[in-house]
């Protein structure tokens, strides 16, 4: 673990590879897992104002299911997360070419919405976890993504490089930056995690 100002980071995010392949996994971690994923408080006002304008994006399920549940929804372990069609994938998920896609963000592309995507979806594999005296940032390695795994250590892409946009919009370019000069202090003294 290495610690730059409030933020706790585990070294995986400096040492571990990743690069998406959603032509091996077909965007199976909108579709896959315990529950939705994890959204701010914020967001979720953000959602219900975008949400007439991402209604056309949406796969008629995933409207249902959104109709029925909110934008949002608590989750077994308390926390604020997106609503599942049928408890499987995301109720904002979409289907393009075999790949699964987020309505949220093929409307930001179409310029549609200011908001790109819930932060955490941006930011995985890195979660973030808010403590009282500090925010915690881990590397989750879900075995769904191992072609993303090979793809980066083929490109040689550490997860936070792969990660820059995201990292950015979350915590600033300055952290990001404190981030990149961290990744090279532990690479210079062949830190191990």
């Amino acid at each position: 673990m290495i610690q730059i100002d409030d933020k706790v980071l585990s070294i995986d995010i400096l040492q571990k590879h990743f690069c998406c392949d959603l032509a091996k996994c077909l965007g199976a971690c909108c579709v896959y897992g315990q529950s939705g994923a994890p959204l701010d408080k914020d967001e979720i006002v953000i959602l219900e104002d975008i949400l007439d304008t991402i209604k056309p994006y949406l796969k008629p399920e995933g409207l249902k299911a959104i109709q029925k549940q909110g934008v949002a929804i608590i989750d077994t372990d308390g926390d604020l997360v997106t609503p599942l069609i049928d408890g499987k994938e995301c109720a904002y998920s979409i289907n393009k070419n075999g790949v699964c896609l987020c309505a949220i963000e093929q409307a930001w592309l179409d310029k549609k919405v200011d908001f790109r995507k819930p932060i955490s979806c941006h930011l995985y594999p890195i979660r973030v976890k808010r403590f009282t005296s500090f925010i915690g940032l881990s590397y989750d390695q879900w075995d769904i993504c191992e072609p993303a795994r090979k793809l980066g250590l083929n490109k040689n892409l550490p997860v936070y490089k792969c990660l820059e946009d995201a990292i950015t919009r979350a915590f600033g370019k300055e952290f990001y930056q404190q981030v990149e000069e961290a990744a090279k202090l532990i690479e210079k003294e062949n830190i191990k995690g």
